[in-house]
């Protein structure tokens, strides 16, 4: 994985210090990630790609449940869509 370095001001650092527990590295590492993810997500393209997914997914299940209730009973289709 490439490494880089920051640059903040000596009043951040103290006031970071202040925090000694948290991992600024994988803090910073973390929100890089998310940025980076949140701005592929919100793409046009994976827009498009999300929301045809999601149809595909709506259609074999219609097509799914039409075939389990062609394998029921009558009465077992009224039970089950009541």
């Amino acid at each position: 994985m490439p490494s880089i370095t920051l640059t903040i001001p000596n009043k951040v650092k103290v006031e970071l210090k202040e925090f000694a527990w948290v991992n600024w590295s994988e803090f910073a590492r973390q929100e890089i990630f998310k940025h980076e993810l949140f701005t592929r997500l919100n793409s046009p393209k994976e827009r498009e790609l999300i929301k045809w997914s999601v149809e595909l997914g709506r259609k074999v299940k219609k097509g799914r449940l039409k075939r389990l209730l062609a394998e029921l009973s009558p009465k077992e289709r009224e039970e089950l869509l009541k």
